[in-house]
């Protein structure tokens, strides 16, 4: 049965190449609409991944983690003195102007920390640089990936961020997003003057603070407005537990506790987030639909190259069956040769998606992630692909009558 198989596969080489061009090109397709599917739901969460916070607690109008509305500064110290909680953090996450110092702008999404706690920092620091430059007031971290892009080429260029001037301190390597615009981390003090500044233009005499410098001493009437908002609005407040401590009876006090809020777990708030880009923008539908086109196109194929082979061979079957062979026996010969080409297929096409995830990574830092689960899935794909195409051929070779072997 074997030796049937393979040679009514490599007895017309070229046919067969064509074949495993379009099962490799379907196989391409479905993996890097699902690795893209995959990378996607991963990035828009990686600032929530790589927080080390059991809790986040951010405004009840929330929808994602990029949507939702400011917290009054006072939630922070109100959850710090809850009981159960062992440190509590905030966060923000804005979109600002940023000007390159060619002059180009650009969106940029600025997100604020305290350089000095311990449950956010910016990951894949490139080895040398020190994540405490942002403790000077206007220097930020950015992606190496995103350095072009931006404008920036090393280490010390000054860009304009709102209205301020801010200095490149440190560099990340692939710490980006498919949908945000490219990170820029700062302190949260930075992160405020960024965001509440206005972008000028570049020949503007205006006076910019300059990075590291310090800020300029209030007015009676600045110091005024300052006593009044002694807490500056924030969005998240990071909240870790005390070990021991319950996390759905710490969100429950922290409910009740922080009027207008909602604590949400880490990985319910991924969840939320993950859904909303997911469902709600369509972004899933369109990446699945180019892999159920993928799927399509690769069932033509081989149901062509099946058919057409077993029309070639129709004497050959005929003289099994004049022998004493069963149908049985036939259909097994028609199914080895598509599973060897969804085998094959399979090879050639996961390839083809690693080679294209590196290259999108190394020049994009966009992730087409496919893993050992989806692996599994795409390859069962391929074999239902091969196999369900076979039925065509299958169905041929049924109706041949073995007295065609007898006929001239």
């Amino acid at each position: 049965m074997v030796s049937i198989a393979r040679k009514n596969l490599l007895e017309d080489l070229p046919r067969l190449l064509v074949a495993q061009a379009g099962i490799t090109f379907a196989v391409s397709l479905i993996s890097v609409q699902l690795g893209i599917l995959n990378g996607f739901t991963r990035s828009v969460t990686l600032v929530i991944d790589r927080s080390n916070a059991d809790i986040w607690v951010a405004s009840k109008d929330l929808l994602h983690l990029n949507l939702t509305l400011p917290l009054p500064g006072e939630r922070l110290d109100q959850a710090q003195a809850m009981p159960g909680v062992e440190r509590a953090e905030p966060l923000t996450i804005n979109t600002t102007l940023w000007r390159d110092p060619q002059g180009q702008i650009k969106s940029v999404q600025v997100i604020g920390y305290d350089p000095k706690g311990q449950l956010f920092a910016p990951w894949n620091l490139i080895p040398g640089t020190n994540p405490s430059v942002v403790e000077q007031r206007h220097t930020i971290i950015i992606d190496d990936t995103d350095a072009s892009k931006l404008g920036v080429s090393s280490i010390g260029d000054v860009v304009q961020l709102g209205g301020v001037n801010a200095r490149v301190g440190a560099f990340t390597h692939q710490v980006n997003s498919f949908v945000a615009s490219p990170f820029v981390f700062a302190s949260i003090d930075s992160a405020r003057d960024f965001v509440g500044s206005r972008l000028t233009p570049p020949d503007s005499t205006e006076d910019l603070t300059l990075p590291g410098a310090p800020a300029p001493k209030p007015t009676s009437a600045t110091a005024s407005k300052s006593a009044q908002a002694n807490q500056p609005p924030i969005l998240y407040v990071l909240v870790k537990a005390k070990p021991g401590q319950s996390i759905p009876q710490l969100q429950q006090a922290l409910d009740r506790a922080l009027p207008g809020t909602h604590a949400y777990s880490r990985d319910e708030l991924a969840e939320r987030t993950r859904s909303f880009w997911r469902d709600s923008t369509g972004i899933g539908f369109i990446l699945s639909l180019g892999a159920g086109l993928g799927l399509v196109v690769g069932a033509v194929i081989v149901g062509q190259v099946l058919y057409a082979s077993a029309v070639d061979h129709v004497r050959e079957f005929g003289t099994l069956k004049a022998i004493g062979a069963s149908n049985w026996y036939i259909y097994r010969v028609i199914g080895e040769q598509a599973l060897w080409m969804a085998v094959l297929g399979f090879a050639s096409g996961m390839g083809v998606c690693y080679g294209l995830g590196t290259w999108a990574l190394t020049t994009q830092g966009i992730y087409i992630l496919v893993g050992p689960a989806t692996a599994a899935g795409v390859f069962g794909l391929t074999v239902l692909m091969c196999v369900g195409s076979a039925v065509f051929a299958i169905q041929k070779v049924t109706q041949v009558d073995p007295v065609i072997v007898f006929k001239a």
